[in-house]
């Protein structure tokens, strides 16, 4: 069992998101003025509000997760030692979890830090983005009938698998190496 991640006083993506929204607000201003940079800002605005609900319960999600399952349980199932049925399990549970990414996104981050990983974690995501069965039931079903959904489903199912079983190795060929953080 891996010891947990410790965390970087400074992160380098957010820098590079702040920066990049920020050169962006410069150059609205100073070129479409400052009655839309206004406009602009207050839509931004509005949608941080309406997602911020959202993202806030997907992190609880993610941390009572890890509160209700034992860290022993969660590596014995989607551990690094769980084998070929640690990325079925994995599969398997992204391809029922229903909800959007402010949900999927926190739930496999905590699995990460509860003991899972890397590999199980991919095929978590992977298996809700390609097989989530609320997308199927709601969208897919209605337009395109249970022929196209089965099928794609059935070409689905590996590349979770295979794309799982690839992060695990590579996860671990570069612990081995030392650079894995």
């Amino acid at each position: 069992m891996s010891a947990p991640r410790r965390r970087r006083a400074f992160d380098w993506s957010a820098a590079v998101i702040a920066a990049l929204a920020v050169t962006a607000a410069v150059v609205v201003y100073f070129r479409d003025g400052h009655e839309r940079f206004l406009a602009i800002l207050s839509d931004d605005l509005g949608l941080f509000g309406w997602m911020l609900p959202k993202v806030l319960a997907g992190c609880l999600i993610g941390s009572f997760v890890t509160l209700l399952l034992p860290r022993e349980t969660i590596a014995r199932w989607v551990g690094s030692e769980s084998g070929l049925a640690g990325i079925l399990f994995a599969t398997f549970a992204g391809a029922i979890m229903p909800g959007g990414p402010f949900t999927i996104y926190p739930v496999a981050g905590a699995l990460l830090a509860a003991g899972a990983d890397a590999g199980a974690a991919c095929a978590f995501v992977i298996a809700w983005t390609l097989i989530g069965y609320t997308r199927a039931i709601v969208w897919e079903l209605p337009f395109f009938g249970a022929d196209f959904v089965l099928w794609r489903v059935i070409f689905s199912l590996p590349l979770p698998i295979l794309a799982g079983l690839a992060a695990r190795a590579i996860w671990q060929s570069m612990a081995r190496r030392g650079d894995a953080a």
